[in-house]
């Protein structure tokens, strides 16, 4: 889910200085005895543009060089500048009362918990993690798909055993497919969705994972770019299934535009647009049961500028989410810290803060809200803390 590079100066004087000293004076003396000494030639002013082979033409350059290069420097940070103390004042304020946990929460597991790492004990101290919580799904890896779209049975060999122990222990709590590709939308390999048999083989895949008992399927496709029509398709195929079966469909989606159109932009300097457009964000959001924002990876260096940041995705994404759709918001239960994750800045207490905020000032008595922690296996016991002293309270 979550992606790591600037003649020499005095020759014309001189020129001028020898053609007085050829010249004869009325008496023929030297021009010293009748005007008095010749004062020796001045040497050109800096930066004198008469001067032949001087110097004064390239500083002359060389200033104006510096002085586009200044110009082109604030042109580019000005907007950036701007944009950083947007999210730092959007961060400020304090949230509304009740904009705590809806009980619509998720996690994202590994897949330790379908291919027999995990035991009974492992469901159990899960279960003891997840009460009291606001917890209701859980997303659980069972891919990935094959880049044709197709899932081996033998990628989850213990799912009926998870999805059995989860209803003992944790009542009421769905399990759903965790189901992913690389897309070869930005490089040869991987799995392509305008591909009519691929977007069939995953519909296959999806009433595979369903007969063995998943609740619902979770689908993480990336990079997808904004205004993929072929992903739309698919999901109206997809969600016909699941909704004759009873099941969920959920999506993780990408971040929305902070700026109008910043994804086209992006996109065309470095071949991957990151951003969804809010509008294609909706068209989604319109053919889902759920949708999770992964609001994380956002290359924030400051906790104030990362939460300011969440809370802007927060109310740009309830804008445009139906009523009838959980829209969730991705909390950064892992630490990294790179020029996409600065450990430092993405926390949860800013993330949960930033929901709060957002959801606050967009949308404060949405009920089909939540957030969705990443991921279970890299949680710290302080990631835990922020989320229920902060979020479920």
């Amino acid at each position: 889910m979550a992606e790591p590079g600037k003649p020499r100066a005095g020759e014309g004087s001189r020129s001028v200085a020898s053609a007085q000293t050829s010249q004869s004076s009325p008496t023929d003396r030297p021009p010293e005895a009748v005007d008095g000494p010749v004062p020796p030639p001045e040497p050109p002013a800096p930066g004198d543009e008469t001067s032949k082979g001087g110097t004064g033409g390239r500083k002359k350059w060389v200033q104006w060089a510096r002085r586009g290069v200044l110009g082109l420097v604030l042109v580019l940070l000005l907007p950036t500048l701007a944009a950083e103390l947007a999210l730092r004042v959007n961060y400020t304020g304090d949230p509304a009362d009740g904009t705590y946990t809806r009980n619509q929460d998720a996690i994202w597991l590994g897949h330790a918990w379908v291919d027999g790492r995990k035991t009974d004990a492992d469901v159990k101290a899960l279960a003891r993690r997840l009460h009291g919580t606001g917890i209701h799904d859980l997303y659980v890896h069972a891919g990935p798909l094959e880049h044709d779209g197709t899932l081996p049975e033998s990628d989850y060999p213990k799912a009926a055993w998870l999805i059995e122990s989860v209803h003992r222990e944790l009542p009421g709590v769905r399990v759903q497919a965790w189901l992913g590709d690389v897309l070869a939308t930005e490089g040869p390999d991987g799995l392509r969705l305008r591909r009519a048999a691929t977007r069939t083989a995953i519909v296959a895949s999806t009433r595979q994972i369903l007969a063995a008992g998943f609740e619902g399927a979770h689908f993480d496709l990336e990079p997808l770019h904004s205004g993929d029509a072929d992903y739309l398709d698919l999901l109206d195929r997809l969600h016909d299934l699941t909704e004759s079966r009873h099941a969920v469909l959920s999506v993780a989606a990408h971040q929305i535009d902070p700026l109008p159109a910043l994804h086209s932009l992006w996109g065309t300097f470095t071949e991957h647009p990151k951003w969804w457009s809010q509008a294609y964000f909706g068209q989604v959001a319109r053919r889902v049961d759920q949708i999770a924002v992964m609001s994380y990876d956002t290359a924030q260096p400051l906790e104030s500028l990362y939460g300011g940041y969440v809370a802007e995705q927060t109310s740009l994404a309830l804008e445009v989410t139906p009523k009838s759709t959980d829209l969730l918001m991705g909390l950064p239960f892992y630490y990294e810290s790179n020029f996409d994750h600065w450990g430092s800045a993405e926390t949860v207490p800013a993330a949960v803060r930033g929901v709060r905020l957002g959801l606050s000032r967009t949308d404060a008595d949405r009920a089909n809200f939540g957030v969705a922690l990443y991921v279970d296996f890299a949680a710290t016991e302080a990631d835990w803390a922020a989320y229920k002293g902060g979020w479920v309270r």
